[in-house]
C-alpha cells in the first residue's frame, strides 16, 4: 500500500518537472533562434527569413553596409544623441533623488508615485502635444532638443532607481562629511556617488540601452535625413513592394547593437562589485 501510494506522487512530480523543463526550452527557443537568424543571415548574401547555414558564408553584407552613409554617420548620431542625453539623465537623476532619500516630508510618498506612475504612461500619448510644442519653440529638428526630450523621458524611472540605490548609503558618511565642512553638493559628488559607483552604472546603462533602440522620437522630431541616428536609418533596408535586403539588415543589426554589448561587457565587473559598506561606518 504505501509503495503504491508513492508511485502516482513521484509520477505527479516527473510531469511537473518535464512541464517546466519543455516551458525554459521553449522560452530558450524564442530567444536564440531569432539570434540564429541574424547571425547566419549576416553571412548569406541570399537571406531570407529562413534560419539557414549559408552555403557559402561571406562578409559581402558587412561590406554592403560599412558606409558612411548608411552606418558611421547614423552610429554617430546615435552615440551623440544617446550619450548627452543619458548625461544629462544621470545628472538630473542624482541631484533629484539625493533629497528624495535623505529628507523626510508628507509629500514624498505622494511624489514618488506621481514619478512611478510617469514611467508607465506610453511615450505615444505625449507625442503630439510635444511635437507641437517643439514646433512652437523652434526645436523641431534639432539634436539638442530631442535629447532633451528623451532625457525627460527617461528621467522619473532613473529618478525612482537613483533614489533606491541612494538609500543604501549609511548617513554617517554624510555627517562625518558635514563634520568636516562639506556642504551637501560637495558631499553628494565627493561621498555618496562614489560610494553608490554600481547604481550609477545600472541607471547609466539602462538609461543609454533604452534611448539607444528608441525609434518613435528621434523619428517624430528629426527630419534632416544626416541627422536620423541609427534606430531610424534601419528603414534603408525596406525597399518598395516589399522588398527587404535581409542579409544587409542582419548585418547592420550586428553593428548597431555592438556598442550597447561592448558597454555592458566593460561594466559588468563594476555591476557586480555591489555595495560593501557594512564596515565603512566602524570606528
Amino acid at each position: 500500500m504505501p509503495a503504491s501510494r508513492t508511485r502516482p506522487l513521484l509520477t505527479r512530480r516527473t510531469r511537473r518537472r518535464l512541464a517546466a523543463d519543455a516551458a525554459l526550452l521553449a522560452v530558450t527557443a524564442a530567444f536564440a533562434v531569432p539570434l540564429a537568424w541574424l547571425v547566419l543571415s549576416s553571412l548569406d548574401t541570399e537571406a531570407t527569413l529562413r534560419v539557414r547555414v549559408p552555403g557559402t558564408p561571406s562578409l559581402e553584407n558587412f561590406s554592403a553596409v560599412l558606409t558612411d552613409e548608411i552606418t558611421f554617420t547614423p552610429m554617430r548620431n546615435s552615440l551623440v544623441l544617446c550619450g548627452s542625453a543619458t548625461v544629462l539623465t544621470v545628472a538630473c537623476a542624482a541631484l533629484a533623488a539625493y533629497p528624495l532619500s535623505r529628507y523626510r516630508s508628507r509629500f514624498s510618498r505622494p511624489y514618488l508615485l506621481t514619478v512611478l506612475f510617469a514611467t508607465c504612461l506610453p511615450i505615444t500619448a505625449v507625442m503630439v502635444p510635444v511635437y507641437a510644442l517643439f514646433v512652437q519653440v523652434d526645436l523641431i529638428d534639432t539634436v539638442y532638443g530631442t535629447a532633451l526630450f528623451l532625457a525627460a523621458s527617461q528621467l522619473p524611472f532613473a529618478v525612482w532607481l537613483m533614489k533606491n540605490f541612494m538609500d543604501g548609503i549609511p548617513r554617517a558618511l554624510e555627517e562625518a562629511a558635514w563634520t568636516d565642512g562639506a556642504s551637501w553638493f560637495q558631499t553628494l559628488w565627493r561621498v555618496i556617488l562614489p560610494l553608490m559607483g554600481p547604481g550609477v552604472t545600472v541607471v547609466t546603462v539602462y538609461t543609454f540601452a533604452i534611448m539607444w533602440g528608441n525609434f518613435f522620437v528621434p523619428f517624430l522630431l528629426l527630419l534632416s535625413p544626416e541627422q536620423l541616428p541609427a534606430s531610424v536609418s534601419i528603414f534603408t533596408f525596406f525597399g518598395n513592394y516589399g522588398a527587404i535586403a535581409f542579409g544587409q539588415l542582419a548585418a547592420f543589426s550586428i553593428l548597431y547593437s555592438t556598442p550597447v554589448v561592448l558597454l555592458y561587457v566593460l561594466i559588468s565587473r563594476r555591476l557586480g562589485g555591489g555595495f560593501t559598506l557594512g564596515g565603512a561606518v566602524k570606528g
